[in-house]
């Protein structure tokens, strides 16, 4: 078959490139683009059939040549290959920050490329001259200047890494502070430090935002050398500032850094926060609606059956009341790290989410059992539970609530003989009243009132530790290493 003329490379990023070329005038039945990198690949090969004349090529690495044909395919006949080379962009610099910085002089830092380059190019201040040095000196005092560096190899250039920075004044002992950093920074913190003036000022105003979101401010004492930052967001890029509280006469000092990126920046329960490498128990903020959503914070048991489970109900010592109404149970009250019951919409928009499954901790001293149920789910209308697939130790005395609404001291729709929640002191999916009543008084072992689990306890014992817990049915715990 006639091969195709007239290669062209198009597009070029430091990852990709777009091949076109012209179509031969006689008929054929497609082509194959075959493209080697020059110094360490093995060909790779794609068809395509013959209304097709160019192609994207991609997952390339930086800052490399690559030899690239295509041949016409007529059949199991091939043409003779038109070749030709190109090269990917050089990727730019990372990480880019001003430190020590004063009132005439800062120090760049960067973390290079990974293409093997031949200089970077350094721009600063007004964007005229290009320097091709890291110590900036010959500065004006109290100006903010912007930085961009780019990686250069041959005739080519890459995308530009920014940062800004803010000159101190001259003149007097009393400055402000000076070589504001970021160190130690993970997903969701970032420990700052900064080194103090000879006359510290009472106190300084720190403020840090990243895109889209509110800026947030905190005030630190000027003994203070460094705050540490969380609740940040992962992968963001954040920029901070500190300056003498109530203005002052000094300029604003300033840093930038960027939040290590997370599998799921904004997990939706506990068991995405466990795939995020959060191996520890203990509070955390999740998004059950995304990242545009509200957030909610939540207690996580990362422990227990392989963890990634969401608390949403605990009694241990007796310091919560639990005989309230329906307002309460409904918004939910108490310590997460404490006692605590998460709230009946909060325990909705979780199961409606996705299928979870439930388990019960239960403990008396050294004694511990469990129950688990692989359907649990809470219903927008009345709070109805849906429970069943017992399996555990504690033997089964949930399935005895299956499908019923929850009630409390002040809202009881389906009253039997009694009216269960005021009888039995509680707020649960009560029936004929109960076989569990963890939400009962605690410490008490009269009138079937306490924390009952009636299948290992009996109705005369009030258990003293009691966990109520959700993960999705489908979650696989990943192997601890």
């Amino acid at each position: 078959p006639e091969p195709p003329t007239n290669i062209i490379f198009s597009e070029m990023t430091e990852n990709s490139l777009t091949v076109s070329w012209t179509k031969p005038k006689s008929p054929i039945s497609g082509f194959k683009v075959t493209y080697t990198h020059t110094e360490e690949g093995e060909p790779v090969s794609v068809s395509l059939d013959s209304e097709e004349s160019t192609v994207s090529l991609s997952q390339l690495s930086p800052g490399s040549t690559y030899e690239v044909s295509v041949i016409s395919i007529l059949g199991l006949d091939e043409s003779d290959p038109i070749k030709d080379t190109a090269m990917t962009l050089p990727d730019s610099p990372t990480d880019l920050r001003a430190i020590n910085i004063t009132d005439t002089k800062a120090l760049l830092l960067w973390r290079p490329a990974l293409a093997a380059i031949d200089k970077y190019a350094i721009v600063y201040g007004s964007g005229t001259g290009t320097w091709w040095c890291v110590y900036l000196s010959g500065l004006d005092e109290s100006t903010t200047y912007t930085v961009t560096i780019t990686s250069q190899l041959g005739s080519q250039e890459s995308a530009a890494a920014t940062t800004s920075f803010t000159t101190t004044s001259s003149g007097k002992d009393g400055d402000g502070p000076r070589d504001l950093q970021a160190n130690n920074v993970t997903p969701r913190t970032a420990l700052l430090s900064w080194k103090l003036p000879s006359k510290p000022a009472g106190s300084y105003r720190l403020t840090y935002e990243t895109e889209g979101h509110e800026i947030k401010e905190v005030i630190v004492d000027a003994s203070v050398t460094e705050y540490n930052l969380t609740g940040l967001h992962p992968g963001s890029k954040y920029t901070v500032q500190l300056q003498e509280e109530g203005g002052g006469e000094y300029s604003t000092i300033s840093t930038e850094f960027t939040t290590d990126p997370l599998r799921f920046p904004f997990p939706s329960d506990c068991s995405q926060e466990l795939l995020n490498g959060i191996r520890t128990s203990g509070e955390a903020e999740i998004f059950p609606h995304g990242r545009q959503g509200t957030p909610m914070m939540v207690y996580c048991d990362m422990e227990t059956d392989g963890g990634g489970w969401t608390v949403f109900q605990r009694r241990k010592d007796g310091s919560v009341d639990f005989f309230r109404g329906w307002k309460d149970y409904i918004r939910g009250f108490g310590d997460l790290s404490g006692e605590f019951w998460l709230g009946l919409d909060r325990l909705h928009n979780l199961t409606a989410m996705t299928r979870m499954s439930l388990r019960v901790d239960l403990r008396d001293g050294h004694e511990s059992v469990f129950a688990k149920y692989s359907t649990f789910e809470v219903a927008r209308r009345n709070y109805k539970l849906t429970v069943n697939g017992y399996s555990g130790t504690a033997g089964d005395s949930l399935s005895y609530h299956n499908n019923r609404i929850f009630s409390t001291r002040d809202r009881d729709l389906a009253p039997f003989i009694t009216r269960c929640a005021m009888s039995y002191r509680g707020g649960w999916w009560y029936k004929n009243c109960h076989e569990a009543n963890l939400n009962g008084l605690y410490g008490i072992d009269v009138k079937h009132q306490g924390v009952i689990w009636t299948s290992w306890k009996g109705k005369e014992f009030s258990i003293p530790f009691t966990e109520m817990k959700m993960r999705p049915a489908s979650f696989s715990p990943p192997a601890r290493g």
